[in-house]
């Protein structure tokens, strides 16, 4: 009798250790997808931006971003991993809830409107408006937004090529690798691997240049093709918790409590990007994957000492005081022309020497128009 319970228990044992390796088993299959070539992967890949979908996903971020007042949100996205339910229905309806320890945080967007839910605070929030630019949120790591977003700003000079596929999310993958025209991108290369089929990106990696490991990786565990419910696009609150209404948060709003100031027309040999009228002392210069932005911050700190005292790197201007940070896939450069309250915070995709040449274009009175 004995031996028999042991020999069910086994069984038990063994069974659900099979269940557990299920995943490990499926993306160990060789994957087999029909011959494409890269131009007709990315056109499918392109043409899926309206495919309805449900799975589960998760990013892992290694930026190096310092933490940065008010923008907290943001650079935990750029470091760590994060845990996303996604559904969506079409580009402008969909639903992405973002998994932690301690509790989610649900984001809807139906049309127009959006809606967060806070289960920590059992808070549910409708967000008025669409800011012409918004700070980046989960949303934005999901493979297929990802990839989409990357082919975009590609350009038309950048590179592509089929590579290997593989099992991801239990399916074959073609895979598609992008290269930056630009040499003076950080970035190295973008690979995506999509359904071949439906072109359905399910795992994006991007590489800083000269990089053997990812910076960012995203990929879908689980997906699936969907049919749109509206009970689960539709933010539901239970008894007793809260509900509010809020304006959209604009990066504009995050950026004038910094005191701004008006830019030049060209930097780096770059030119300005227009933004909208509210971003007029915000500088992006360049485009695409090889674009770098500029921000004016007046106060007392000591901005360039504090980026020091983290490791940035001394940089010698004739007229100015400067430190260099290098983080996978972005740069930063801390600068404050001599004699000046004004520092100037300079980020972007770039390499260090461009954002060097703007920063001694920004301590020389001359650069500007």
């Amino acid at each position: 009798m004995k031996k028999e319970l042991v020999r069910r228990w086994a069984a038990v044992a063994a069974g659900v250790a099979l269940l557990c390796a299920l995943p490990v088993v499926a993306s160990a299959l060789p994957a087999s997808v029909p011959r494409l070539t890269a131009g007709q992967l990315r056109g499918r890949i392109l043409a899926s931006a309206r495919m309805p979908y449900a799975g589960y996903a998760e990013s892992d971020a290694t930026f190096g971003l310092p933490a940065l007042p008010g923008l907290g949100d943001v650079t935990s996205l750029l470091d760590g991993v994060t845990r996303m339910r996604v559904w969506q229905a079409s580009p402008r309806r969909w639903r992405v809830d973002v998994l932690s320890d301690a509790g989610e945080r649900d984001t809807y967007q139906l049309g127009s409107r959006s809606y967060i839910w806070d289960s920590g605070q059992e808070l549910l929030t409708e967000v008025a408006g669409q800011p012409p630019l918004r700070l980046p949120r989960a949303a934005d790591l999901v493979p297929p937004a990802l990839a989409l977003r990357l082919l975009d700003e590609a350009g038309q000079h950048a590179r592509f090529s089929v590579i290997a596929p593989l099992r991801v999310a239990g399916r074959s993958a073609a895979g598609l690798q992008m290269t930056p025209a630009d040499p003076a991108s950080t970035i190295g290369r973008v690979d995506i691997w999509a359904e071949p089929g439906s072109g359905l990106p399910l795992l994006v990696e991007i590489f800083g240049r000269g990089s053997a490991a990812p910076a960012l990786e995203t990929q879908f565990f689980q997906v699936s093709p969907w049919r749109a419910d509206a009970g689960v696009l539709t933010p539901r609150r239970g008894p007793g918790t809260g509900f509010t209404v809020t304006s959209a948060r604009s990066l504009a709003g995050e950026l004038n409590s910094l005191g701004l100031e008006d830019l030049p027309r060209r930097l780096a040999g770059r030119p300005r990007v227009p933004l909208p009228p509210a971003f007029g002392g915000v500088g992006v210069y360049g485009g695409g994957l090889s674009a770098f932005v500029v921000l004016g911050i007046r106060g007392s700190r000591d901005l360039v000492g504090e980026a020091l005292a983290a490791g940035g790197a001394v940089l010698s201007l004739p007229d100015g005081v400067a430190a260099l940070i290098g983080a996978p896939l972005v740069n930063a450069v801390v600068v404050r022309p001599a004699g000046s309250s004004l520092s100037y915070l300079i980020a972007g995709t770039v390499s260090a020497p461009v954002l060097e040449r703007a920063a001694v274009a920004l301590t020389t009175e001359d650069s500007y128009p």
